[in-house]
């Protein structure tokens, strides 16, 4: 395993990694780390009307996110491992809304797709945290819970594989296994999408509009290249 990228958020976040495109700059801040002392972690806070758009649905949409930049995208086929922590807290709001937490995209380079929604996706809606797989035409929920993990760090592996045929997942929550799945995990050229397709990240807040704020928190990202997934 040869490491690639990190960031453990020590009061900035890495424009190496980083494009802030997609976050306004008010969202972004730090602050100490109660559990770990000398630590900063990296807080997101959403408002109303941050980087407003309809989304897939034509529903109305705010984000910020952090998004990888374009020459850190990987390439279908390519084995990666993700690494990060995540806090929820005890105040978040409870709602029925559309939340992404963290996803990954295929690149289309123009917007004749059939479909445009996140291959993978790390969701909370209604206390419930769910990974969802988006096999082409059909999304899947690969691992859910209901167990209340608000107030708590949760740090998150995830092992991918992009391939319109045998792609791989499998994810991990502190340190334990949660879900593998095996098959289509990529859009095909029907779709709108060319082919040796290039897939990338993003983690930060992507909710349906609504007027009540939001924080969480995250820390210590980490991105590598895997010759071997077992």
């Amino acid at each position: 395993m040869k490491q690639l990228l990190e960031d453990h958020f020590e009061k900035t976040v890495s424009t190496k990694i980083w494009n802030l495109q997609k976050i306004e700059p008010h969202a972004l801040a730090f602050e100490s780390d109660t559990l770990q002392k000398g630590k900063t972690i990296l807080k997101i806070t959403i408002q109303k009307g941050d980087k407003a758009e309809l989304g897939g649905s034509g529903q109305p949409t705010e984000r910020d996110e952090l998004c990888e930049r374009q020459d850190q995208w990987v390439t279908e086929k390519e084995k990666h491992s993700y690494m990060f922590s995540l806090f929820i807290p005890e105040n978040f709001p409870i709602v029925p809304v559309r939340l992404v937490l963290a996803q990954w995209k295929q690149y289309a380079p123009s917007k004749n797709t059939s479909i445009d929604l996140p291959l993978i996706a790390l969701r909370y809606v209604k206390e419930k945290l769910f990974i969802t797989l988006q096999n082409q035409e059909k999304k899947l929920i690969l691992w859910e819970t209901q167990e209340n993990l608000r107030g708590q760090w949760l740090s998150f592996t995830f092992h991918i594989t992009f391939d319109r045929e045998k792609g791989f997942f499998q994810a991990w929550l502190n340190n334990k296994q949660l879900c593998t799945y095996q098959g289509i995990n990529a859009y095909n050229e029907e779709q709108g999408y060319p082919p040796q397709g290039k897939f990338y990240f993003k983690m930060g807040l992507y909710r349906d509009s609504m007027q009540e704020p939001m924080t969480i928190y995250f820390n210590h990202f980490e991105k590598h290249r895997l010759e071997e997934l077992s």
